[in-house]
């Protein structure tokens, strides 16, 4: 039995579209990660200290035990993003929720903005501040 390879008009084997060393050969999800580092980084020289020991994490969906519950839960009621503080053995940690996320931003700009802001949101209620505190542009964009 012989297997016939996808070789059509002998032109041989398909390739990458892209060289691995362009940002469209990264999948979406990798993407997705380089946004929330680049948040992080952005907070690093004003609050190095405090999140040294802050891990982050990037999940799918939240999950059901997040989720609002109808009307009148809240003004979202899908989260986009958790902190919670260390526990035990466990470390400090902040999730950021990748499809919420994505589906509330119009294009890679926004999402940049709308990713970063979230990064906001959850150090400072991880630290007890406000948004502000952590990122005097937040307001601005607010």
């Amino acid at each position: 039995m012989t297997f016939r390879r996808r070789d059509r008009h002998g032109r041989g084997l398909r390739g990458p579209l892209a060289p691995s060393y362009v940002p469209m050969a990264k999948a979406r999800s990798e993407r997705f990660d380089d946004l929330v580092l680049d948040a992080v980084d952005r907070l690093r020289p004003k609050w190095d200290r405090q999140l040294s020991a802050v891990e982050f994490a990037v999940e799918e969906v939240p999950p059901l035990s997040e989720l609002g519950d109808g009307p009148g839960f809240g003004a979202d009621p899908i989260p986009l993003g958790r902190a919670d503080s260390a526990r035990g053995h466990d470390p400090a940690s902040i999730v950021l929720y990748r499809r919420p996320l994505e589906a509330r931003a119009r294009d890679r700009d926004a999402l940049g903005a709308l990713v970063h802001d979230t990064v906001v949101e959850q150090v400072a209620s991880l630290l007890g501040l406000s948004p502000e505190t952590v990122d005097p542009g937040y307001e601005d964009r607010h």
